[in-house]
């Protein structure tokens, strides 16, 4: 078993092996705070539904550097030639995999140490690790101890790239079981637009854990379509940390959807920093086997007039387990809020579990808040109907099942994007 010991030999080796003035204090900072808090378990309220200690009950390795073009293109998005695409192996930022296809004029990509050590370097010592202020668990604390060769995305001021923006996150377990921990930051500069879809596949039949943090800044004006879709192995484990910071009066659109994988760990974080800032928040996981996923989300509102919309729809099969936690929070300046939560879910089976927990704090008098929740099991009466007219069960049930998740499929924009999910669905729901 993992234990304190082994990663403070691994934290100890990578700090010798790449000292970097911005990045070394940086390192040790989170270190000293996961030495402290640990690997979270059921005794913190905020996993108490999400234990991680058993995916620590083996020695994981930084994988290599070996994959080739070849090994990525089975995992690439429909329109991805008309698409920039970033490649991150094993946790690191692969220049030479990705393809980027807007200039410097449109879309900045630079290596975290690269744009730290150029003229971004106050931007990135401003905004890199700024998730810490909300997210204090070992495990976070666990990827900034060892942010090495990370993504830096700048859309510059008024620009509207072209082409959409792709990340493909590959963790390559065909030698060994591998752990890898990426880091991104991407800044929306004022009036700026992207589109961004993200994705998580692990290569290979060992046992893989992936601890991913993405720190999203969007000022003034600026519009971001955010997509994550996951569909790995069973034997594949995620913690995913999205950290999105409306510093300007701007627009957030974001879709996350969970159809495969072993635990997966999903906190969204919306920081609502100005007046007038709007978010909308959409979710789908269809689970089966014994996969487990638990989302967290919280939009926090900080300034006036601010508008939040969330929907979040879940289906779980055999012995799965989906956690929806969803928290909004009104600080006592936040008056005019609009902030509104739904979490709906369907249990197909005796065996799988559900739990769900909406929240509000409001610490302010003049606002306009909802949350609630449902867990019931699919229509008879619909399922009938569609039998009385020759349809058999399966497929009866499987369109009955698309329906319910097309109005969170709908808020995809892209339309490549929402073909590339919507056969995913519908291949995982035929199989159910």
């Amino acid at each position: 078993m993992i234990d304190l010991t082994y990663f403070k030999a691994q934290f100890e080796q990578l700090q010798m092996e790449d000292p970097d003035a911005n990045f070394t204090a940086l390192r040790q900072e989170n270190f000293d705070k996961f030495n402290i808090a640990g690997l979270p378990n059921y005794r913190t309220e905020e996993w108490k539904y999400t234990g991680i200690s058993n995916i620590f009950n083996q020695i994981y390795l930084p994988g290599g550097h070996t994959l080739t073009t070849a090994d990525v293109d089975p995992f690439r998005i429909p329109g991805h030639h008309k698409a920039n695409e970033l490649v991150f192996v094993n946790g690191r930022f692969d220049a030479k995999l990705s393809n980027i296809l807007s200039d410097e004029t449109e879309m900045v990509v630079l290596s975290l140490k690269d744009a730290a050590n150029g003229k971004y370097g106050p931007l990135i010592s401003k905004h890199l690790n700024s998730s810490n202020v909300l997210i204090k668990d070992g495990i976070h604390a666990l990827n900034g101890a060892f942010i090495t060769e990370g993504a830096f995305i700048y859309i510059p001021k008024s620009k509207v790239p072209e082409h959409p923006l792709y990340i493909y996150h590959l963790l390559d377990s065909r030698a060994q079981p591998t752990m890898a921990q990426p880091r991104s930051l991407i800044y929306l500069a004022e009036n700026s637009s992207l589109q961004l879809t993200e994705t998580y596949h692990t290569l290979g039949t060992a046992d893989s854990f992936c601890n991913a943090v993405v720190e999203v800044v969007v000022e003034q004006n600026a519009f971001l379509e955010y997509y994550k879709i996951q569909n790995d192995r069973a034997n594949a484990n995620q913690v995913n940390t999205t950290h999105i910071s409306q510093i300007g009066k701007s627009y957030v659109h974001t879709v996350a959807v969970t159809l495969n994988g072993g635990t997966v760990r999903n906190n969204l974080n919306l920081i609502l920093d100005a007046e007038g800032n709007e978010t909308h928040l959409y979710g789908l996981y269809l689970l089966k086997g014994k996969t487990h996923a638990d989302n967290h989300t919280l939009i926090d509102n900080r300034q006036p007039n601010c508008y939040s919309n969330q929907l979040y729809k879940g289906i779980a099969d055999d012995f799965s387990t989906a956690v929806f936690n969803g928290r909004i929070m009104v600080q006592p300046d936040a008056q005019k809020t609009n902030s509104f939560q739904s979490n709906r879910n369907i249990l197909l089976s005796d065996n799988a579990t559900i739990n769900t927990k909406p929240q509000l704090e409001i610490f302010a008098d003049d606002v306009k808040c909802s949350h609630g929740c449902t867990v019931g099991q699919l229509d008879e009466e619909a399922l009938f109907y569609l039998r009385a007219r020759g349809i058999p069960k399966e497929q009866a049930q499987v369109l009955l099942l698309q329906a319910y998740a097309a109005d969170v499929l709908a808020e995809i924009k892209s339309l490549a994007v929402r073909a590339y999910v919507e056969k995913l669905v519908y291949e995982h729901l035929s199989i159910l």
